[in-house]
């Protein structure tokens, strides 16, 4: 497996893929921003992407195409939080600027439904969901809200990260709590503190998490091959992913 996944990164950090930009509405009218990255049937499971605070659905640039080789279809989103990644600019926080909405972590949650609406009708296999930093946090949150609703959930650096937008500093421990779906957690080694109380909260026997060796990187940007250490990550999220598979 690491030789296999050794050479996926390696061509997939030198090759580019096509994505379709598409977009969808929020429940209160703003457009949603994505890259569809369809390079399979509808019968593969899709995993939709959500990105870190201040940036885009650019951190998904080489990520997407990696998940792409391992069998996956992926929508990348922006959430109205944001602003620009890897010269990706987000086209969410523009439209609801526009339309003077609030661009608060809390106020991206009804992007995110909206986005995993949208995929539901890109797939008829597994839909997973996936968030770094604060859209971890709501894609845990999402996953105990909706138990059922998804079939699995990765968070990149989650925590409770909304005490000061009125939310009480146990809102995703609350949701976490009801999660029915196979969870798996990673960050920075020193941001275990953050989600140790999310994760135990999860009730399930199928919760995974991992910790590198290393001092580690924030988000879902550890996977990318810049980092020496993101390897580790990757072999983490394939071992998760396959134990979808027997599910």
């Amino acid at each position: 497996m690491k030789q296999s996944l050794s050479l996926i990164l390696c061509l997939c950090s030198t090759l580019s893929y096509a994505a379709e930009r598409v977009t969808f509405k929020a429940a209160d009218g703003v457009e949603v921003v994505a890259d569809l990255h369809m390079s399979h049937p509808a019968a593969a499971p899709m995993i939709v992407l959500f990105h870190q605070a201040g940036w885009s659905r650019g951190e998904y640039l080489e990520i997407a195409p990696t998940l792409n080789r391992l069998g996956y279809n992926c929508l990348a989103v922006d959430l109205r939080s944001g602003n620009l990644v890897n010269g990706v600019r987000n086209e969410t926080n523009q439209n609801a600027r526009a339309m003077m909405r609030q661009t608060r972590y809390v106020d991206a949650y009804q992007d995110i439904e909206a986005a995993i609406a949208y995929a539901k009708t890109q797939t008829s296999n597994k839909l997973i969901i996936w968030g770094s930093s604060y859209s971890s946090a709501l894609a845990l949150k999402y996953a105990g809200d909706r138990p059922y609703a998804v079939q699995a959930v990765l968070a990149f650096s989650p925590g409770e990260y909304f005490k000061s937008q009125g939310k009480p500093g146990d809102w995703i421990s609350q949701s976490t709590a009801h999660i029915t779906c196979p969870a798996f957690i990673t960050s920075a080694q020193n941001e275990r503190p953050n989600w140790d109380s999310i994760y135990e909260a999860i009730p399930i026997e199928s919760k995974y998490y991992y910790l590198p060796d290393t001092l580690g990187n924030h988000g879902s940007s550890a996977l990318w091959v810049r980092y020496s250490d993101h390897q580790g990550y990757w072999s983490a999220v394939v071992d998760f992913l396959k134990t979808l598979e027997k599910k």
